[in-house]
């Protein structure tokens, strides 16, 4: 006797909750910057990436900010094009050309963080101060076993 079809109960089902979680947050955010200042999400990742780390190259920056090659590929293109970012030549290597926020970039960095961090603020009054230590630590365990669970497919 064939056992019965199993049921996925999408509403509960921990990669749904944290997809539509994250997707929810960042428009969330999105909407706050991409009208002052006509950015997408994955140029604002990129420019907030090359904010904190630069001078990276695109391929690190899809790293860090985990994201499709494509998507970051035309995100820089698009913030090269409107000099909010730039290329630096990497004398050791020509292969290598690092970016980094451009005088501009820089600039308009400067005006979207503190918008960013008070969404953020914002955001965290839903959690005390304990849940969200827990929330960050428990974040943390499934982001790592995530990548285990990948290398080991």
């Amino acid at each position: 006797m064939p056992s019965p079809p199993q049921v996925l109960d999408l509403e509960n089902f921990l990669p749904y909750r944290l997809s539509v979680l994250a997707q929810v947050v960042s428009e969330s955010l999105h909407d706050l910057y991409a009208g002052p200042f006509d950015l997408s999400v994955t140029e604002w990742r990129v420019m907030a990436a090359l904010g904190r780390f630069a001078p990276l190259t695109a391929s690190e920056v899809g790293q860090r900010i985990v994201m499709d090659k494509v998507a970051v590929s035309r995100a820089v293109a698009r913030l090269l094009k409107r000099r909010l970012i730039e290329r630096t030549p990497d004398r050791a290597d020509r292969r290598r050309a690092p970016l980094k926020l451009s005088g501009r970039g820089r600039t308009v960095y400067a005006r979207i963080v503190p918008v960013a961090l008070e969404y953020e603020a914002r955001l965290g009054e839903a959690l005390t101060v304990e849940e969200r230590r827990q929330f960050n630590a428990l974040s943390d365990r499934l982001f790592i076993h995530a990548q285990v669970l990948r290398q080991n497919r």
